[in-house]
């Protein structure tokens, strides 16, 4: 059974830092793209970075500089360091794994709220 582990997720002040986490099992982690998305109140999700089997790393335009995604292989977790952060960073943030077209899972996602 494949799972997807969030957290990491809370209420910061604008300017405030973030790190959160997704602890994958049930998957050969090593063989899968792993991503962060984003679903904002009334919006649609969207992708926020995403990070390839080889570490290959792409952002959308409003986390570059900001937001950094790495992982760690060998403890099967994909990580979203945030800084910076806004107040329309504000939404749900959920990790993907995805491997091929067929094989995509998705985590229950963490609350990121950025206000003072």
């Amino acid at each position: 059974q494949v799972q997807l582990g969030e957290s990491g997720g809370d209420l910061v002040q604008p300017g405030g830092s973030l790190r959160l986490s997704c602890a994958a099992s049930g998957i050969i982690f090593d063989l899968y793209a792993m991503g962060w998305y984003r679903q904002a109140p009334g919006k649609q999700r969207e992708l926020v970075a995403a990070i390839t089997s080889r570490g290959s790393t792409n952002y959308a335009d409003s986390a570059k500089g900001r937001l950094t995604i790495s992982r760690d292989n060998a403890k099967n977790t994909v990580y979203l360091q945030m800084n910076s952060l806004k107040p329309e960073d504000t939404a749900v943030y959920y990790c993907n794994a995805r491997y091929g077209p067929v094989h995509s899972y998705w985590g229950q996602g963490t609350q990121v709220t950025v206000s003072s």
